[in-house]
């Protein structure tokens, strides 16, 4: 829980913990970084679907017929905001393989730190999906306030945003901007430097996910 907040979730588990430490090494390497991030990924995604809804179903056992426990309710959506969100998709799917996905294309104007629009595309009837946008970084906030505006605009309802690392500058945004969506951030950081980094971070993610400078 983040300043009393129900929607939002700083996650505190040590398995967590321990692989965003190993995300911040700057000699840990393109391969094992995005191994790490789908890892993490899995981790606050397990937490994020702790209330999806289950029903019960006859299920023949060896032994007899017993009502079993399934997921019931809406179906999911996966969104990341691109580029960097893509290395969450892989261990969010192992938890909900039959998710679809989406893909919101911003960047960050050098200038401003303002997001630009260049791509949405999201899943059919979105408005009928519990929807996991997704992002490693939480830095101003814009990026993440945006992509949850377009999906607003186009009918999304059930929002929850997931990202590895926040700042407290970023997170009060978003909070504000959105206070119906769910937060659920794997570690909350010091803040953001001159350059609206999240410090001390682990650099840009989306370099270090697909080995770009």
């Amino acid at each position: 829980m983040y300043n009393g907040n129900e929607n939002v979730m700083i996650c505190d588990h040590p398995l967590i913990k321990h692989k965003i430490s190993m995300l911040r090494n700057k000699n840990t390497g393109t391969n094992e970084f995005r191994a790490i991030v789908e890892e993490i990924a899995m981790l606050i995604g397990y937490e994020a679907l702790r209330d999806l809804e289950i029903k019960e179903v006859d299920v023949e056992t060896p032994l007899e017929v017993a009502k079993c426990p399934v997921i019931a309710g809406k179906k999911q959506a996966i969104v990341p905001i691109l580029r960097a969100g893509l290395g969450l998709v892989g261990g969010l799917l192992k938890l909900m393989p039959t998710a679809k996905v989406g893909h919101i294309g911003l960047y960050r104007d050098e200038e401003t730190f303002e997001p630009q629009e260049y791509y949405c595309k999201l899943p059919s009837a979105i408005d009928q999906r519990k929807i996991f946008v997704v992002d490693p970084m939480l830095a101003t906030g814009g990026s993440a306030i945006a992509a949850i505006d377009f999906i607003k605009q186009r009918g999304g309802k059930d929002i929850i945003f997931l990202c590895v690392i926040a700042a407290p500058e970023g997170l009060d945004k978003l909070i504000a901007a959105h206070p119906d969506v769910k937060i659920f951030v794997g570690n909350l950081d010091r803040g953001l430097n001159e350059k609206a980094y999240i410090v001390p971070g682990l650099g840009d993610a989306g370099d270090r996910i697909f080995g770009t400078k």
